[in-house]
């Protein structure tokens, strides 16, 4: 499984590419395949997200699970400090297509 990151252009957010748009939650991201750079490009070119890149990952029952710590990271937040982590119902946490 190959998922698409990056950072939201507005506000730096670590967003991930759901088939339309971006979102904040990983649970929402979908498999890019073979078409991942292609999608990055286009989505930089737009600039509504930069420094897009893709990822491997694997699917599991709760969403893809990131295969790097470096992304893991990314997807879920700090390690340390569990009361940080980005949670999938939080409202406020924003989820849109741009």
């Amino acid at each position: 499984m190959k998922l698409l990151t990056g950072n939201d252009l507005p506000t730096g957010d670590v967003v991930w590419w759901t088939g339309t748009g971006w979102s904040r939650h990983v649970e929402d991201a979908v498999d890019v395949g073979d078409r991942g750079e292609a999608i990055a490009q286009a989505e930089d070119g737009a600039r509504r997200v930069n420094a897009a890149y893709v990822i491997d990952a694997t699917a599991t029952p709760a969403g893809p699970r990131p295969a790097h710590i470096k992304d893991r990271v990314r997807a879920l937040g700090p390690t340390v400090r569990p009361d940080l982590t980005l949670k999938p119902a939080d409202p406020n946490a924003g989820s849109w297509v741009i």
